[in-house]
């Protein structure tokens, strides 16, 4: 699940209507309902290049911090079929054609903030990746949107241009390619991951180190490393963290966020990481090869992601941290059953009314079926986080795409998706399998959730939470009051120098703790 920014109430009117949404400009401009003439960059757009528009506009006093991607309700978005740009052209967008959640000539006059996106993606998109085009953010003072000269856009920025991963001596990139992965693809497939080593790793040659290997949520990457590893090194410097080697996952993928779970879509990531890719960083770091040595933690899809490694792979990882973890019971995925038999409607409940999705200090923000349909226009029906879902845990249809999950019209479950995906139930899997997955999991089970999670991924988390206790299991599992899926790191009553904090004290702790021979204990 990705950032939330605003909580209002939305109200749906999405409108798909037979004029085309994209034209060449010609002539003089005339006033008229808006719409946005768009140009790129010379120099980012040599060629003739495949894609698709999405427009993003806000009304607001201030500049925003961003608009694309947005959770606010309030943006409008408007979105193209896909197209072909060429150099040195100007294409004309409609706006009104595919928006959300109404007709942008529709709204109220006033200042305007807009950004266009140029998706070039020629697979499923799930936001801004590397080689999309976008513009800056552009204020439209006095905008009448019901009666406007068309607006005019540059595109004056490919994405990844300005984003090197780069390297110190101790944050590292590591790019490996994967036979197996590249076998299912037919094509060179690599994996990616950030490594931060500890402050003593190049002033000890001889010492060894157990590792953390920490999986994103959606719309992350590797570059966690980047980002978090200063703060990572620092701590362990000042002794408040245990000294272990970090390795940042990218489970980043086009269809999604692949979850390292082996698929028929996606292909065997699971298989991937543990067979090929964790042992070829084990033999280039420091690495300790042993289960009580690899420890697993992620938030949100990066939950899910450590705990399913760490069921499918209990003799593997001596234990996972996950936290906010997408739905880990489908009896409540997002608190609806989504299981076999079901007669539950993904959009409403039996009287009529929306199940909500999104929710911020009490409101709801988004149901479902507003956040499908929002999805739907940003990435032209090939991407998003529900459809990532289904590349992870669908079947694949005649066409060979994964199967739906539901009708995007009418929020109706398909009983032999459902089916399928049971494999993928984790609450389901451990309950079949308990009899030999239970003694294997003893002591590596700990996961944390707000109370009031704003994807209501708590109600998923307490049935697993109840499950477990039923088993006898030794599992933490703690829901955290009043907190969220975005505030839930920061300082509480269980942990009141912050969940990171304890978390890697955890980890420590269990490793120090685990039967071993030789000198191999954590130094704080």
């Amino acid at each position: 699940m990705r950032n939330l920014v605003f909580s209002f109430l939305v109200v749906l009117h999405l409108f798909f209507v037979s004029t085309s949404v994209i034209s060449a400009q010609t002539g003089p401009s005339s006033t008229g309902p808006i719409r946005f003439q768009i140009a790129a960059k010379a120099e980012l757009l040599p060629k003739s290049t495949p894609g698709r528009f999405v427009v993003v506009m806000a009304q607001s006093a201030e500049k925003p911090n961003s608009l694309i991607g947005s959770f606010d309700p309030r943006i409008l978005v408007a979105g193209s079929h896909s197209l072909r740009m060429a150099p040195g052209q100007m294409l004309e967008l409609n706006p009104d054609a595919m928006a959300f959640p109404q007709p942008f000539s529709k709204s109220p006059a006033g200042k305007y903030f807009v950004q266009v996106w140029f998706d070039t993606a020629a697979s499923p998109s799930t936001g801004l990746d590397q080689g999309d085009l976008v513009s800056a953010i552009t204020e439209v003072e006095n905008l009448n949107p019901a009666n406007t000269l068309p607006v005019e856009l540059l595109l004056s920025e490919r994405i990844g241009d300005s984003q090197p991963f780069e390297e110190t001596d101790s944050i590292k990139l590591v790019e490996f390619q994967s036979p197996m992965l590249s076998a299912f693809w037919g094509r060179p497939m690599t994996m990616r991951a950030g490594v931060v080593l500890p402050p003593s790793y190049l002033k000890d040659p001889k010492r060894t180190y157990p590792t953390v290997y920490n999986v994103h949520g959606f719309g992350g990457n590797h570059f966690g490393a980047k980002y978090a590893g200063p703060k990572l090194l620092k701590g362990m410097a000042d002794g408040k963290y245990p000294e272990m080697i970090h390795v940042f996952l990218d489970a980043s993928f086009p269809t999604g966020h692949h979850v390292f779970a082996d698929s028929v879509n996606n292909g065997p990531w699971g298989r991937a990481l543990t067979e090929e890719f964790i042992p070829y960083l084990e033999k280039n770091f420091r690495q300790i090869p042993k289960t009580a040595a690899r420890f697993l933690t992620g938030h949100s899809s990066g939950g899910w992601s450590t705990l399913w490694l760490q069921i499918t792979y209990p003799d593997f990882f001596g234990g996972t941290w996950s936290t906010s973890p997408d739905p880990v019971d489908f009896r409540s995925f997002s608190g609806i059953n989504a299981t076999p038999g079901t007669t539950e409607n993904l959009y409403r409940t039996s009287d009529g009314k929306p199940h909500p999705l999104v929710r911020m200090g009490g409101e709801v923000v988004f149901t479902i079926e507003a956040y499908t349909l929002k999805e739907e226009i940003e990435t032209g029906g090939l991407g998003g986080q529900l459809s990532s879902f289904e590349w992870v845990f669908s079947p694949k249809d005649r066409a060979g795409r994964p199967m739906s999950l539901f009708d995007r019209t009418t929020g109706e479950f398909d009983q032999t998706v459902l089916k399928a995906w049971e494999k993928y139930d984790i609450r389901l899997t451990l309950e079949k399998n308990w009899a030999t997955l239970g003694p294997k999991l003893a002591g590596k089970i700990h996961i944390v959730c707000g109370e009031a999670d704003t994807f209501y991924l708590e109600g998923a988390v307490r049935l697993l939470r109840d499950f477990l206790k039923e088993k006898g299991s030794d599992a933490v599992v703690e829901l955290v009051p009043g907190r969220d899926h975005f505030d839930l790191y920061k300082p509480s009553d269980t942990y009141k120098e912050g969940l990171e904090t304890r978390i890697f004290k955890e980890m420590g702790m269990a490793f120090n703790s685990a039967p071993k021979t030789g000198k191999s204990k954590v130094k704080k």
